[in-house]
């Protein structure tokens, strides 16, 4: 049985092109892009070309990308960079509603002594910018905000965010690895110092992922030996996944406007039906203003594994938050920061599509749901909800 994968926002497929792109890079160009003899030196060009590609997805300079071996590494990167530049300055923002790349990093920092300010939520996941704003002061380093929640999809003001912390000369980094690919990003538009990509969102292997320094940023290496890209960032080159990265950017470049339709139009569907076969079942976050391909759903009074457990017996793989914690039995922490209800946490489920995805997965999942949803129910101690279906 072909699984039905509905958990994109974890992981992606390697496309088929990309692969193709990379296996002659993991069979016969096998060198060291740093070797003084042509077998391995040619690959440095085939680097450089990739490098154009991520560039051109972003509307960036080649020179402006650093390739690193995931998003985590360029968060972190990016952070400390930050801090180290400007070492008089002992204060770092970011939100309560961060991945743990940088909520984690973050919370190392203040154990070292760090001042951190984590900026709240409202109950649609919004941030709360006059709270951002008030808090910004002489003493801070870095403001580092998530582009688009991975476990909500809701998307976050960049543009306005970046445009008033230039304006107070304040350094911003923000996490894009879950709009890499489903968005528009222009970075010669949107005035962020530091972005941060990640290669497995967007159909490239696991192991490669980008970190964007715009051009006359402070920047002091995280990774330290080699003069590998151009000294920023040590460590001989991941030759074949940065080949492919590059072919993934220049699809996702290509047909960015078409899949994100697609992905709507699909996501839409399972979504509404899911609410119309359910009783108490809620969207969290904020549906105006969100990925394309992303919806948190709560059932209330059971819990989301029984719910994944279930499905996965179906063949269908979704997600019961980020895939860094969803190993934890701790409840979201982004639904926790938006206030949802603690019946409703429990019972979220995050379904992700991509662009291998079909109107027939989504039918199939629309049909199997409800009665997973009532099978549980009839276990939990809280009501035997009926559930009623739409006509077809």
């Amino acid at each position: 049985m072909n699984p039905i994968y509905l958990d994109n926002n974890a992981t992606t497929r390697v496309a088929p092109e990309v692969l193709d792109e990379m296996l002659p890079y993991l069979q016969d160009l096998y060198g060291n892009p740093s070797s003084m003899h042509t077998f391995g030196g040619q690959l440095y060009r085939k680097i450089e070309g990739a490098r154009e590609k991520v560039a051109n997805l972003l509307n960036a300079h080649p020179e402006e990308i650093i390739f690193t071996s995931c998003g985590t590494e360029s968060d972190n990167t990016a952070i400390m960079s930050a801090i180290e530049s400007l070492p008089r300055r002992k204060h770092v923002i970011t939100t309560r509603v961060e991945h743990p790349a940088v909520l984690n990093f973050c919370r190392h920092l203040a154990r070292k002594g760090y001042r951190v300010t984590f900026v709240p939520v409202n109950n649609l996941g919004q941030l709360d910018m006059d709270f951002l704003f008030k808090s910004v002061d002489d003493d801070t380093a870095v403001v580092s905000i998530m582009y688009a929640n991975n476990e909500t999809g809701v998307i976050f003001p960049i543009a306005e965010i970046a445009q008033k912390l230039k304006e107070r000369g304040v350094l911003f980094h923000t996490d894009a690895v879950q709009a890499g690919g489903k968005l528009p990003l222009d970075l010669k538009e949107l005035p962020v110092d530091m972005l941060s990509l990640s290669g497995h969102k967007l159909h490239a292997p696991k192991g490669i992922g980008v970190l964007y320094v715009r051009r006359g940023t402070r920047f002091s290496p995280y990774v330290i030996g080699g003069h590998q890209e151009r000294g920023r960032r040590a460590g001989t080159e991941n030759v074949a996944s940065i080949i492919g990265l590059g072919k993934a950017c220049e699809l996702a470049a290509k047909f960015l406007h078409e899949e994100a339709t697609a992905l709507k139009v699909l996501c839409d569907r399972l979504e509404s039906a899911l609410l119309k076969c359910c009783p108490d079942a809620r969207i969290n976050g904020d549906i105006e203003n969100r990925l394309p391909n992303t919806t948190n759903m709560s059932f209330e009074y059971i819990e989301g594994e029984a719910i994944l457990l279930r499905l996965n017996e179906f063949g269908i793989c979704a997600s019961s938050g980020s895939a860094c914690t969803s190993g934890s039995l701790e409840p979201s922490h982004v639904l926790r920061a938006m206030g949802i209800p603690y019946t409703a946490v429990h019972g979220s489920i995050r379904f992700s599509l991509s662009r291998y995805n079909t109107q027939q997965e989504i039918d199939k999942v629309i049909e199997v749901m409800p009665g997973v949803i009532r099978e549980l129910r009839e276990y939990s101690p809280f009501g035997r909800e009926k559930i009623v279906c739409p006509p077809q």
